[in-house]
């Protein structure tokens, strides 16, 4: 019985390799999930999304009432505006979202000066913050 079993486990160890050395190399290499455009094509559209997002960022914590802001808090806007770049794209892209929404409640009269300049002093923080725990990982 036993040896039964190790002649069947030959045969099926022969089986596989005699199929893979006779595939042609070719084969198993155009065999693709995704095609190589579609992957360029995405890698485009993420490196332009984290430029917008770095963009609408950097324009928020620009702004003559975000410096003002920072300052006033003792913190550094150029720190700020550095430690930006180095944020993860899903940490940058929730950033900007909320920069954005910020920005545009401050446009429509929803937020008065006092709650922007908090809202640009928490943000400061957390990229901070964000950027101290990375660096503390490494």
């Amino acid at each position: 019985m036993l040896s039964y079993l190790w002649e069947c486990l030959r045969v099926l160890t022969t089986c596989i390799l005699v199929t893979i050395f006779t595939l042609p190399p070719d084969a198993l290499s155009q065999i693709h999930v995704v095609s190589p455009t579609d992957l360029q094509k995405e890698a485009v559209a993420a490196t332009q999304a984290r430029k917008r997002n770095l963009e609408t960022v950097r324009q928020f914590l620009s702004s003559q009432a975000a410096e003002k802001a920072l300052k006033s808090a003792h913190v550094q806007p150029e720190q700020v505006k550095t430690a930006v770049s180095t944020l993860s794209d899903q940490e940058l892209a929730q950033l900007a979202s909320r920069a954005h929404k910020a920005q545009a409640d401050f446009a429509a009269g929803t937020l008065s000066n006092r709650e922007l300049i908090i809202i640009i002093i928490a943000v400061a923080v957390l990229v901070l913050i964000i950027v101290a725990v990375q660096h503390d990982r490494h």
